[in-house]
């Protein structure tokens, strides 16, 4: 058990190093339905990794990242856009996530019916990841360098006293 957890955190730490280190924008879209856009991602709950929340992480270490008010208010504006149209999209795949689980439980279940509802969630889904992937890249560009990795040691920070909290070695 204690091998999965350290695997699972390993994994966690790599991920959060590659997705910052990298472009802001490398991971999928984390936020699902019933949860806040920008929120922790759905394969790390409680984590640093997967869905990481990189613009609102800077937006709440402001201070630490020395950043303008020209750049808070940009990123503001970035999250502002992202979470308006991400909004009705996740109600979208809520919606076809029900149909889908009515589908299933249909005997015998219609497969061309039930493989037309996925395929439509599927395109929601990639829809809501370009949405992510574009205002972190969005966000990236209004970061200097210098906030970038100063970006990056806080994550690692966090993460390591993440780790920490939970009996993990370090």
């Amino acid at each position: 058990m204690n091998r999965i957890k350290a695997l699972i955190l390993g994994s966690a730490a790599f991920a959060t190093v590659a997705m910052v280190s990298a472009p802001m924008a490398a991971a999928p879209d984390g936020a699902g339905p019933g949860r806040r856009p920008f929120a922790q991602g759905a394969h790390m709950r409680g984590g640093f990794a997967g869905g990481a929340p990189l613009i609102t992480i800077a937006l709440n270490h402001k201070s630490e990242l020395n950043l303008s008010t020209e750049q808070v208010a940009n990123l503001e504006k970035i999250k502002t856009h992202y979470q308006s149209q991400v909004t009705p999209l996740h109600q979208q795949v809520q919606a076809v996530e029900k149909e889908i689980a009515s589908l299933t439980q249909q005997s015998p279940a219609n497969l061309i019916q039930l493989k037309s509802k996925i395929q439509e969630a599927e395109k929601v889904r990639s829809e809501l990841r370009y949405l992510r992937v574009e205002a972190l890249e969005n966000g990236r560009s209004v970061l200097t360098t210098a906030q970038r990795d100063q970006l990056t040691s806080l994550i690692q920070a966090k993460f390591e006293s993440f780790r920490g909290h939970r009996g993990q070695p370090s």
